[in-house]
């Protein structure tokens, strides 16, 4: 019997149909890997299996029972169990309320603390994640959280486990340390429904893997008849010759940026790095390294303790993101709902927040001119949407990165940081984003790119900046790139011993 059976599953918006009589069918102890290009339908399915949207046509069956959650509660009470792309944390509880908030431990109607930290910590050595359960959420980084959620998830009894994109920020080690959990899971019985962009994740993980593309079911089969290129076939309807997009020779230009000295907080250790005209420079690091805090800083998103900003040779006293902008700086941050968006805003608001004054005339602004501007980002970003005036809200998490990649693009600025470009976007898009980066660096502007993917990096920057423990351990040039020196470098301030 199957765990989960989806039969003509189809789910309407307005001008839109996200799931188109999509069949599906999820085996005990089977990871199945849902795959897609992004508004392909797999972030409406697992809404509709979470008991957050009803189908509007189709029915489910959870063990041969019928199955139809009118909310995430009823699903929970189910058994199912769901790890979502956006997180869902409250940020002023600790990481341990967050972990059991929905059956604390209690003695006579309060409370046990003992037993609810106690319990936490026990989730929290599980997945590897080494901090105090009475952590507030809100201090946490955002692989951190990540972590925390999959320990959520793991918090209660679970038949159907989903997982979307739950890797997006994590490094290859805690990667692995959540398969071997899958695993273990997998072994007793449970049915996984594991959602990824990283293909190579499908090959290691996965038993059977479906594709949906524009709302529809395409193929189900297994994962070892299959190839990379044929996955991506699948998905998006055509060959993608190369993961990346060649790297082109530039000529570089003027030093856009110099920092020296920077310290985040007065004990911690210096940092000093540069940027140039044309240049893509990666940041590479584990989790909680310091390579956000750092670009951060620069950004004058948080204060330094100390150090020195130079913006095309001049001194920058960048202490507020407004400031950066107006010095040719722009900043793609990591966490795209808490910080980069305004979700109840549209897509055109969301696009224009960083550049009014171009769609604004006498102080008033222009909406057909935001409007104008923002479709053709749009178009050029293939941001899947009702057109701009919809709420980025109600889009996909990889259509929601595109808005923010958008608004950076529409200021046109020298220099910009992104922190984690492609996180939960297709391998389609990625392509598409990857190719953009390049060609803003061969228009002569600087990047900096922070990301937990090691290979995105290895694949489109000509340089690779490396913390460890809030220190550059580091620097690799393009000609001497290669996977474990920089994986060494990363691991260099945390290991003794660990040859560099």
């Amino acid at each position: 019997m199957a765990v989960l059976e989806v039969s003509g599953l189809t789910k309407r918006y307005p001008g839109v149909t996200a799931l188109d009589a999509v069949d599906l069918d999820v085996r005990p102890g089977e990871v199945h890997v849902l795959i897609g290009e992004n508004g392909a339908g797999k972030s409406t399915m697992v809404r509709c299996l979470s008991g957050i949207e009803r189908p509007d046509a189709g029915g489910m069956t959870l063990y041969g029972e019928r199955y139809q959650p009118d909310s995430a509660a009823d699903a929970l009470q189910a058994g199912v169990r769901v790890v979502h792309q956006e997180l869902a944390l409250l940020p002023n509880l600790s990481v341990a309320e967050n972990l059991f908030l929905h059956h604390l431990p209690h003695r006579a109607g309060v409370v046990d603390r003992s037993a609810l930290n106690r319990m936490a910590r026990d989730l929290l050595t599980e997945v590897g994640l080494d901090l105090s359960p009475r952590t507030p959420v809100e201090r946490l980084g955002i692989a951190q959280m990540q972590l925390v959620e999959i320990a959520k998830a793991l918090s209660g009894q679970c038949r159907l486990l989903i997982m979307d994109e739950p890797t997006a920020t994590l490094t290859p080690k805690e990667t692995g340390r959540l398969f071997e959990i899958l695993r273990r899971l997998t072994a007793t019985g449970v049915a996984v429904i594991y959602i990824s962009h990283h293909l190579e994740e499908i090959f290691e993980i996965g038993d059977r893997v479906t594709v949906l593309r524009n709302g529809k079911h395409v193929t189900t089969q297994e994962v070892a008849g299959l190839t990379t290129a044929e996955l991506v076939r699948f998905m998006v309807g055509r060959d993608l010759a190369h993961e990346y997009p060649p790297v082109r020779p530039r000529e570089l230009g003027a030093e856009l940026l110099r920092v020296t000295d920077l310290k985040i907080t007065p004990a911690a250790p210096s940092l000093s790095l540069a940027v140039r005209a044309g240049e893509v420079v990666g940041v590479a690091g584990l989790v909680n390294s310091g390579r956000t805090e750092a670009m951060r800083a620069i950004f004058g998103a948080d204060r330094s303790a100390s150090g020195r900003v130079e913006v095309r040779g001049r001194p920058a006293r960048l202490r507020h993101p407004r400031t950066a902008v107006r010095a040719g700086m722009s900043f793609l941050t990591e966490d795209r709902k808490a910080q980069g968006l305004v979700l109840d805003l549209s897509i055109a608001a969301n696009m224009s927040l960083a550049n009014l004054p171009a769609v604004s005339r006498f102080g008033l602004l222009n909406r057909a001119a935001e409007a104008a501007s923002a479709s053709a980002l749009a178009e050029k970003l293939r941001v899947a949407s009702r057109g701009v005036r919809q709420h980025v809200r109600a889009l996909s998490g990889g259509n929601q990165q595109k808005v923010v990649l958008g608004r950076w693009l529409a200021a046109d600025t020298d220099l910009l940081i992104v922190d984690e470009p492609t996180r939960g976007i297709d391998v389609g898009a990625r392509y598409e984003i990857h190719q953009l980066l390049l060609d803003l660096a061969d228009a002569g502007k600087g990047l900096l790119v922070v990301s937990s993917d090691l290979p995105e990096l290895l694949g489109i920057c000509d340089r690779i900046i490396v913390f460890s423990r809030g220190a550059i351990a580091g620097e690799v040039p393009r000609a001497e790139f290669d996977a474990e020196r920089v994986l060494n470098l990363a691991y260099s301030g945390y290991l003794k011993g660990v040859a560099v």
